[in-house]
């Protein structure tokens, strides 16, 4: 399993890092935290991926 930080999650979905920290305080992105640190696992961002492919399909 994979953690990625927060900054390398915004440079895999092309995003900004404030972008990240809204889409997991809203519930819309998983994270864990160890300590003072947040992690996005590969499980967390793929989870995510796919549930924007669905809602993409059911938008149109």
């Amino acid at each position: 399993m994979q953690a990625y930080t927060v900054e390398q999650v915004a440079e895999i979905l092309h995003v900004g890092r404030d972008k990240v920290f809204h889409l997991i305080r809203t519930g819309q992105l998983n994270s864990i935290k160890i300590g003072k640190l947040r992690r996005i696992t590969d499980q967390h961002l793929a989870d995510f991926v796919a549930s924007h492919e669905t809602a993409g399909l059911t938008d149109e």
